[in-house]
C-alpha cells in the first residue's frame, strides 16, 4: 500500500529577520525526522516575512519617503534564489529525507516575488512557482508570476503542486493544474479565516487529491512591537489554521489554531482512484466539447535581446 506522512509546518516568520526565521525552520529537523513526514508544506511568505497591516507609505496617488525606507527594509529582509537560504534548505531536506515546501519573498533584481520553492532529498532546489496574482494591496510590493513557474514535481508520497493563499481561488489555475495530475496540493498561505478551511475542503473535492495546507501563526501586534492601525491588542495578527484534508473534503488532521506546531497525517495515494471514480475534474468529468483551456507556460521576461 503506498502509505506516506505528510506534514504542515506552522510557524511564523519572526520580526528579528530572515536568519532568526530561517535558524527557527532548522530547529524543527529533529521533530521532522521523528514524525516520519516525507513531505513538510510551510506557510506563505515564512523567509521575508508577510507584513500584515503595513501599508508602505502609500495613499493613491503618491508615495511618502517613509514608505520608500519600509520597502527597502523590506527588500533586505528577502531571499536570493539560489542563495544561502536555499541551500540551508536544501540540507535540512536532504537529513530528513523529506520533499519540502516553503514559501518565501524572493528578491529578483529591484523587484520581490511572493514564491512558493520546492526542495527534493536527492536533488535540493528542484522548482519554483511565482504568485500569478498579489491580492489587494500586495500588488504594491510584488510583481507578478507567469506561466512558466507552474511546476508538478514526482515525489516520494506522489505528484505534488498547487498554488499561495488566494490563488487557491483562482479556477482556472486550479484547472491547468488538475490536469498536471497533482496527488497532494500544497497551499501554503497566511489565510486564517474559517473560509479558508471551506476553500480548501472544497479544493481538495474538486480536484479529488490530499491538501496540505500550512499558514503562518503570529503573534498580536503589540507582542511583536508592530504598530497596526485599529488592531486589538490581544488579537492575534496571523492566527494560523493550518490543515490536511482528504480527497473527499474530510478533514483529516488540523486545523491548528493559535500555536505553533507541526501537524501530521498519513495518506494513501490508492484512494485517489477511489475518489475519481465518480468524480474527475479534468477527465471523464470535463466536457472539451464544449469548455477548452489553453495555458501559456512561456517566460515573459520584460525585455529579451535579440543577436541575430
Amino acid at each position: 500500500m503506498p502509505l506516506s506522512t505528510v506534514a504542515a509546518l506552522q510557524i511564523g516568520a519572526l520580526p528579528e529577520g530572515k536568519a532568526q526565521t530561517l535558524a527557527q525552520i532548522l530547529s524543527y529537523e529533529h521533530e521532522i525526522l521523528r514524525s516520519g513526514a516525507q513531505l513538510v508544506v510551510m506557510p506563505e511568505a515564512l523567509l521575508g516575512g508577510y507584513p500584515k497591516g503595513e501599508s508602505f507609505g502609500t495613499q493613491l496617488g503618491y508615495r511618502l519617503p517613509e514608505g520608500r525606507e519600509a520597502f527597502a527594509r523590506y527588500f533586505a529582509n528577502a531571499i536570493d534564489v539560489p542563495g544561502v537560504e536555499t541551500q540551508a534548505l536544501a540540507g535540512l531536506s536532504a537529513r530528513t529525507g523529506a520533499s519540502l515546501v516553503i514559501g518565501v519573498i524572493e528578491r529578483s533584481a529591484s523587484t520581490l516575488y511572493c514564491t512558493v520553492l520546492y526542495f527534493e532529498p536527492n536533488g535540493g532546489l528542484v522548482a519554483k512557482h511565482r504568485k500569478l496574482m498579489p491580492t489587494g494591496t500586495e500588488r504594491l510590493i510584488w510583481g507578478t508570476g507567469d506561466g512558466s513557474t507552474l511546476p508538478v514535481i514526482d515525489t516520494a508520497v506522489g505528484r505534488i503542486g498547487g498554488a499561495v493563499c488566494w490563488e487557491n481561488m483562482m479556477p482556472l489555475l486550479r484547472t491547468a493544474m488538475y490536469a498536471k495530475g497533482v496527488d497532494v496540493w500544497c497551499a501554503p498561505t497566511v489565510d486564517e479565516r474559517e473560509m479558508w478551511q471551506v476553500s480548501m475542503r472544497h479544493v481538495a473535492h474538486e480536484g479529488r487529491c490530499f491538501v496540505v495546507s500550512a499558514c503562518q501563526v503570529q503573534a498580536s501586534p503589540a507582542a511583536l512591537g508592530v504598530q497596526v492601525a485599529n488592531w486589538p491588542s490581544d488579537r492575534a495578527l496571523i492566527a494560523g489554521g493550518s490543515v490536511i484534508i482528504g480527497p473527499m473534503g474530510d478533514v483529516l488532521a488540523g486545523p491548528l489554531v493559535g500555536e505553533v506546531g507541526l501537524l501530521t497525517a498519513q495518506i494513501n495515494t490508492e484512494d485517489l482512484v477511489r475518489a475519481r471514480y465518480d468524480y474527475d475534474v479534468v477527465g471523464h468529468y470535463a466536457r472539451p466539447d464544449v469548455f477548452e483551456l489553453v495555458v501559456d507556460e512561456r517566460a515573459k521576461p520584460g525585455v529579451r535581446t535579440l543577436t541575430e
